[in-house]
């Protein structure tokens, strides 16, 4: 197969061309892929294609783009060929142990500061399955005074989530915890976040391929009913949330009644269910039950 972008076409030329080309096979996200892709490989801001669009594009130049169109074009996402995406405003780093930060899961970061502490207040963050660190890093950015720790099972997904923090500005206040959810801590914390794998086993199969080959499995499977995590992190939440903590899961779309029954039957409360902007159910708001001063809602 001929590079897909040759040597000497201009900037301009050579993104309509990657355009159409993953469009040829494909690829519906065809224009947003190659003008990622070639900001990204040619080392550009957006500003130099509408400054400097006539500029012909280096021979190594075209290489590196061809190869990575040709990588999207057998389904690998944008995101793990760029090895990094944004979330919540801020820039990440990926790895092969993290997910694709999403912007569904920018919900809990909304729930925790809709129904969390005032911003300026010192409070204690918990990150259950901290993958990539997202949730604790953009939570981290918001509460300036706040101090938090990230639990994984995975090593390579901690070395991830710390260059994170670090990146950002708030390393200094994260601490990185190798464990399976909180059973090895103690203490109060006063908001706990996860998002933790949901998808029932027998579902992954049907997943996407760009999420079912390219997402670790080890952050997707939530055991044969989906609901495996979260009995353990509710469990672990009811005692060790702060008196007035709250703890903020994600949830498949599907998933809204069963959290409610496992927050019962754990001395939890389900205070709002958030929902998406596809408005799917996706973010729950819980306190233990003394801690509650809320009715229950879901908007």
């Amino acid at each position: 197969m001929s590079d897909p972008v040759a040597p000497g076409l201009s900037r301009a030329a050579a993104q309509a061309r990657a355009a159409s080309f993953l469009a040829e096979r494909g690829i519906e996200t065809a224009s947003l892929d190659a003008r990622l892709l070639l900001l990204d490989t040619l080392g550009l801001r957006p500003i130099d294609l509408v400054l400097d669009g006539e500029r012909p594009v280096a021979a190594e130049d075209a290489a590196r783009l061809s190869a990575a169109l040709q990588r999207r074009a057998r389904g690998e996402p944008v995101a793990r060929i760029l090895g990094a995406w944004e979330f919540w405003g801020l820039p990440f780093r990926l790895s092969p142990a993290t997910l694709v930060p999403r912007p569904d899961t920018e919900t809990v970061v909304e729930a925790a500061l809709a129904f969390g502490p005032e911003r300026s207040a010192p409070i204690r963050l918990l990150d259950l399955g901290t993958g990539s660190g997202c949730l604790l890093v953009a939570l981290l950015s918001e509460w300036p005074r706040a101090v938090g720790v990230g639990i994984d099972r995975a090593r390579e997904a901690l070395a991830t989530a710390r260059d994170n923090a670090e990146q950002n500005g708030v390393g200094g206040r994260a601490l990185w915890i190798q464990g399976d959810w909180a059973g090895a801590l103690d203490g109060r914390f006063d908001i706990i976040v996860a998002n933790p794998p949901y998808i029932a086993t027998t579902v992954i199969a049907e997943l996407a391929e760009d999420v079912r080959v390219h997402d670790p499995r080890l952050a997707l499977d939530g055991g044969p009913d989906g609901l495996d995590a979260y009995r353990v992190i509710l469990r672990q939440a009811a005692t060790l949330l702060a008196p007035a903590g709250r703890l903020i899961v994600e949830i498949g779309f599907d998933q809204e009644e069963a959290l409610r029954h496992l927050a019962e039957r754990t001395g939890l409360q389900v205070l709002v269910v958030r929902r998406d902007l596809a408005g799917h159910p996706r973010a729950v708001v819980m306190a233990r039950e003394s801690g509650a001063n809320q009715d229950s809602s879901s908007f």
